[in-house]
């Protein structure tokens, strides 16, 4: 049965009464919720906006632009054709054709319209299609972190609460040996030192869990503000689940960030290329001027249009594409060299948590062995300490000695859980 199936069962039919007031919360729940508490985690919703507009903008780039202009131009030059045609032997010729005017009048409103722009429109599209990829990544990237101080938190609130019901079993039967002691004591049989040194260690033990309370507020206050969830001293954690396979194969957030790099370079590429192709543009201007539009012989105020294309073609750019992917090259082959040294890194990490696992497993094969000669050696001591064989310290040091076995091994348990999900957390693999 599964971990979730078992929870699901213990509400069910005994939650009324084992859990009255309690909350559950999970590992899983407290990564979830710190990667929508934390600030970074707006970013992603940021770079999604900024990236929507930018892409507006540049389909934008499809539609023709209108311009409005006006010039005045005054000229101390122009063309005279009355001393050219008083030559003529047309008499009065001269005379009807007027000089130029000095001034030019002519507001306008001008219309551009791409025909074809090689590619660079469809290139800065997958440009900034790569770029929102790189920043959200970087943001998940970001935010991936919080799994080790959640671990970090997390696991030690369970290795206190495993200490404090450890505690108080260990103080309940305290509390009943002093009250059989009092008796023996009442009725003369053993002597109120014996008393004196197991009053003294349930002084200790309480004491251990006054301070065990404390700790366990105060991590809890610090993994609420790392999920931003209202978490009280009644919440029950949940020891991770084992069913996760471990493997080798990494799926780290950081390589995946590079691998978008890589592609954010090769969009770059693309766009460098298309610059290099040719530009066909349709104009038109729709003007009103004096002279209107090239008839400078017309001296009024009138409308007129032209319209044109133009074709742009830089055929030489001295090298300048040429350098700029030589440079991207390099950039790519540094973002290769920095993913293989990141993947030698996390699978060294990996090598040496997975020695920490078996070596933990080892550790908790011991401690049933250990905990069950402990049990034996306290059972033997007790009856010596009510033969008079032994003295009540020496009772005592078994007894301790079987609690801190018993404490072993909850320790070990519960590093060896952590152990397993930071194993998954370096190979990047989620946990149930």
């Amino acid at each position: 049965m599964k971990r979730k199936e078992l929870i699901f069962l213990i509400v069910l039919f005994f939650g009324p009464f084992a859990l009255h007031g309690q909350k559950i919360l999970t590992l899983r729940e407290c990564y979830d919720q710190a990667m929508t508490a934390n600030a970074l985690a707006g970013e992603k919703t940021g770079y999604s906006g900024i990236s929507r507009l930018n892409d507006e903008n540049l389909v934008k780039g499809w539609l023709p632009t209108l311009d409005a202009n006006g010039s005045l131009l005054y000229n101390s030059s122009v063309i005279d054709l009355s001393s050219v045609l008083g030559s003529l032997p047309i008499p009065g010729i001269a005379n009807a054709i007027k000089p130029l005017p000095n001034e030019q009048y002519k507001i306008t409103l001008d219309i551009n319209q791409v025909i074809y722009d090689g590619g660079a429109i469809k290139g800065a599209r997958a440009l900034e299609k790569a770029d929102l990829s790189v920043n959200q990544k970087q943001t998940e990237t970001d935010l991936y972190k919080l799994r080790g101080e959640i671990n970090n938190y997390y696991f030690n609130l369970l290795l206190l609460d495993r200490q404090k019901e450890l505690l108080n079993n260990y103080l309940e039967i305290i509390k009943k040996r002093i009250s059989s002691m009092q008796s023996a004591v009442n009725n003369g049989v053993i002597i109120k030192s014996d008393v004196d040194v197991l009053t003294s260690e349930k002084i200790n033990i309480e004491q251990q869990l006054a301070e065990n309370e404390i700790r366990r507020a105060s991590f809890i206050k610090v993994l609420s503000n790392l999920t931003g969830k209202d978490i009280d001293a009644s919440t029950v954690f949940i020891l991770p689940s084992q069913v996760v396979e471990l493997s080798n194969e990494l799926s780290r957030p950081e390589l995946q960030l590079l691998d978008l790099r890589k592609e954010q370079l090769g969009a770059g590429l693309k766009v460098i290329e298309s610059n290099r192709m040719p530009k066909a543009i349709g104009f038109a201007s729709l003007g009103y001027g004096n002279p209107p539009g090239s008839n400078f012989f017309k001296n009024e105020f009138a409308p007129y249009y032209v319209l044109g294309a133009s074709i742009k073609w830089n055929i030489f750019d001295w090298n300048k594409a040429k350098n700029e992917k030589q440079i991207i090259s390099f950039q790519q082959s540094i973002i290769e060299n920095r993913k293989n040294d990141l993947t030698d890194n996390l699978n060294r990490l990996l090598t040496s948590k997975n020695a920490e696992i078996l070596s933990l497993k080892a550790l908790i094969e011991r401690d049933n062995e250990l905990i069950a000669l402990r049990k034996r050696i306290t059972a033997s001591a007790e009856s010596q300490y009510q033969n008079g064989t032994i003295t009540a310290t020496e009772y005592l040091n078994e007894l301790n000695s079987e609690r801190q076995a018993l404490i072993n091994s909850e320790i070990h348990k519960v590093n060896l859980s952590m152990a397993r999900i930071e194993y998954l957390n370096i190979s990047g693999k989620e946990i149930e």
